[in-house]
């Protein structure tokens, strides 16, 4: 009784957190609830507007790849308001653990898989994670010379990269700040770039193809849920469940649905070349200012990439200090984007973030249906080998329907597909069916626990 008793005493000692509390330096020091659902809505309402989500848009419009038929302007806006409804409810939901122990996402893990197996997705997150931060910046910087050419592209990748990492040392300033004076600025630009497209004409609302829309709606599930390993690191700081759950839901839900839906009607309406989207948005009356705003406002998301990288880590070292890992990371993050050439890299990115969509299914069913949202959070954790397999089969039900863009990777799983004689139906979403297969294996996982317990 007693092992069992320290097993599932709180790891996390959540403490009320004032307008100027920030997140201690290390995982063994008490968490600030500090985020009310405005400071909540602020941050997931700004990481639903992206850059990448505006060219995102064309694998909507043309879920096939270049050349194929594009889709209705009517099934392109289901697919948004379907997949983000979707993605951003896993995202909310993901959240809701951290809430209430007050762990961060891959710390979380070791009440699924056990502490050293929760390693394995941790390193994946943190690859992931530094991806993503390295494409944000040259992403900002390409914006950023899109609109002032005048500098050196470089030069704005060193910009970008000194400021996320400013951010990322003090994170609850920051999403206090995004609250404060980042989204009223973002939505007025949202709402002003959408007004100035549907002043042009529009395609017929119904002319095009619906084939390709689950391809088309997995495209934005992935953009959604690619948050969902970050979620719990914010939400662990929120004040209640609820204003978790509401940020993350509503505020990155209206934000993203708004991002692509714009992007969506760039492309049918002023944009010549897709490649050039936006170069489009820059044509508009007062575009350059407007542009310039979103570019700068992308910092929230390399600074959520840089912030997550450090914290991930500290599940393999809890006493490491968040903001030596920071300014480190922060480093590294600038380096690689001045050195590398990821033109295509975000497609393997993409592949890594497919890896998650099935693993947060056995996340939510263990947490809320078996394990009764009572955790073993400890660095004792115990090994749960079997939760290994309802992820594996979800995931490699993902890669049989949607394995993707990267070549070889597509090449391995067509051959698979044709020895067990299996083709992809037209309504199958890679997302959808990956979820409810790994969420089905949990479920029978932990009936059969019970009965073998019994």
């Amino acid at each position: 009784m007693a092992a069992t008793a320290r097993a599932t005493e709180p790891v996390f000692v959540a403490v009320p957190g004032s307008e100027h509390a920030e997140v201690g330096h290390t995982l063994a020091e008490p968490v600030p609830r500090a985020l009310g659902v405005l400071d909540q809505l602020g941050l997931w309402g700004n990481l639903g507007v992206s850059l990448l989500g505006f060219t995102g848009a064309i694998f909507v419009l043309q879920p096939g790849g270049p050349g194929t038929p594009e889709l209705s302007l009517a099934a392109g806006l289901c697919a948004i308001v379907a997949g983000t409804a979707l993605g951003t409810l896993a995202v909310a939901v993901s959240g809701l653990p951290g809430a209430r122990t007050g762990a961060p996402a891959m710390v979380l893990l070791r009440g699924v898989f056990g502490a050293r197996l929760s390693y394995l997705p941790t390193v994946l997150n943190v690859l992931q994670c530094l991806g993503w931060g390295v494409f944000e910046l040259v992403t900002i910087a390409t914006a950023a010379h899109t609109v002032a050419p005048s500098l050196p592209r470089w030069s704005y990748v060193l910009l970008a990269g000194v400021a996320t990492t400013l951010l990322a040392v003090r994170p609850l300033g920051t999403v206090r700040i995004l609250r404060r004076y980042v989204t009223g600025a973002v939505v007025v630009v949202l709402a002003y770039l959408l007004v100035e497209l549907l002043r042009h004409p529009l395609p017929a609302f119904a002319a095009g193809s619906w084939s390709g829309y689950w391809p088309a709606m997995d495209t934005v599930v992935a953009a959604a849920i690619s948050f969902a390993p970050l979620a719990a690191d914010y939400t662990r700081h929120s004040r209640n469940a609820r204003a978790a759950f509401t940020g993350g839901f509503v505020g990155d839900r209206v934000t993203q649905v708004g991002c692509y839906a714009i992007g969506l009607l760039a492309l049918v309406t002023v944009a010549r070349d897709p490649s050039d989207i936006y170069g489009a948005f820059i044509a508009v009356p007062l575009g350059s200012l407007a542009f310039a705003v979103l570019a700068a406002r992308e910092l929230d998301q390399s600074f959520a990439n840089v912030y997550s990288t450090g914290v991930s880590l500290q599940n393999l070292r809890p006493l490491w200090d968040r903001r030596v890992l920071a300014v480190l990371i922060g480093a590294l993050t600038t380096v690689l984007a001045l050195a590398l050439d990821i033109s295509d890299y975000e497609n393997f990115l993409t592949l890594i973030g497919s890896v998650f969509v099935p693993m947060f299914a056995v996340v939510v069913v263990d947490f809320f249906v078996l394990s009764g949202g009572v955790w073993d959070l400890t660095e004792r954790a115990r090994s749960r080998w079997a939760m290994l397999v309802p992820w594996a089969l979800g995931f490699v039900v993902y890669q049989l329907i949607n394995p993707g863009y990267v070549s070889w990777w597509v090449s391995g799983w067509s051959a698979i597909q044709r020895r067990i004689h299996f083709t992809p139906a037209g309504w199958m979403s890679a997302s959808i069916c990956s979820f409810v297969v790994a969420a089905a294996a949990a479920s029978l996982l932990g009936l059969l626990g019970r009965r073998s317990a019994a």
